[in-house]
């Protein structure tokens, strides 16, 4: 009986109104930390690679190093999910001929997708400014979440309409498009008046 009471607590808690908005805000604040301190990160890695040459492979090794010893006040958390992905159901490898649990193979194809686009982004640091690659990220990203709006097949709401208006108008800004468009349409103008 004292289960099913703390079970509707949980579920009172979590709806809520104040501790849904709490968790919320909190949510927010730490995307928006983690914006910030992702933008510092790219405007150091330019200084260093500035100063010390360029190196993506040595930038990649350390950024994922460094931060290692943290993962061991998770250590309990991954190995219970370590033990939920080993008893996933087994699909068979037809090059391998071997049953690899289910939720691995996805582990690993994630790992060799990631793998890809990050290093991708670090070589990308060493020939762009920080905030091409800022901007490039972004364009991944919203593209990653268009895909899977449609994918699981969710909602396209009026909030997303004005992410995407303000991602393209951010990449318009950016690029500078409607400048050279008016350049490019001022100079035609001018070679016409000097052709008659």
């Amino acid at each position: 009986m004292k289960e099913s009471k703390s079970a509707a607590k949980e579920v009172e808690e979590e709806t809520d109104p104040a501790s849904v908005f709490f968790w919320w805000t909190l949510g927010i604040t730490l995307l928006t930390v983690a914006l910030f301190i992702s933008a510092r990160m790219g405007i150091y890695q330019e200084v260093l690679y500035k100063r010390y040459g360029k190196h993506p492979r040595e930038a990649l090794y350390y950024t994922h190093l460094l931060p290692l010893p943290g993962f061991l006040l998770l250590t309990n958390n991954i190995w219970d999910h370590f033990k939920i992905a080993v008893s996933s159901p087994p699909v068979q490898v037809p090059v391998l001929d071997i049953a690899v649990p289910i939720v691995v193979l996805f582990l690993l194809g994630n790992v060799l997708t990631q793998y890809v686009c990050i290093s991708s982004v670090y070589v990308l640091t060493t020939e762009c400014s920080s905030l091409t690659v800022t901007l490039v990220v972004t364009l991944r990203k919203f593209v990653s979440l268009l895909f899977s709006i449609i994918y699981f097949q969710n909602p396209f709401t009026i909030y997303h309409w004005i992410g995407t208006l303000c991602v393209f108008y951010g990449t318009i800004v950016f690029t500078e498009v409607i400048p050279n468009i008016r350049k490019s349409l001022a100079t035609r103008k001018s070679q016409g008046k000097k052709v008659d």
